[in-house]
């Protein structure tokens, strides 16, 4: 079965940064047709910030464009979160999705995420 693994969390201050990796089993990661990153805070939704896809294309969300960086390295079987500029409301659990081909087309969208990972805690102090 398929499987992601995050990890890279930790505790950092303002203004620091941290990269979080998830390593995919059991599987081609460059074979998805989706991946991002969400992440969830206490009392809070959960809220997608970044995702490649199969064809190329990268998008992030406004709230961290520019701070985090999604990549993937097809080599290791992993997708990686470079965060720069940390905020202490950037203090969430956060979380690697993918999203296996079928016969949707279209761009990366939250609700087709079909793997999710454990999570990785990143706290951000101020």
């Amino acid at each position: 079965q398929v499987q992601l693994v995050e990890s890279g969390g930790g505790s950092v201050q303002a203004g620091g940064s941290l990269r979080l990796s998830c390593k995919v089993s059991n599987y081609n990661s460059s074979n998805f047709y989706c991946m991002g990153w969400f992440r969830q805070a206490p009392g809070k939704g959960r809220e997608g910030l970044a995702s490649v896809h199969s064809d190329g294309g990268i998008a992030h969300v406004d709230a961290v464009n520019g701070r985090f960086t999604i990549s993937q390295d097809n080599a290791k079987n992993t997708l990686y979160l470079q965060m720069n500029s940390l905020k202490p409301d950037d203090t969430a659990m956060y979380y690697c999705a993918a999203e296996t081909p079928s016969q949707r087309v279209g761009v990366c969208h939250p609700a087709k995420y079909n793997y999710w990972g454990q999570g990785t805690q990143v706290t951000v102090s101020s």
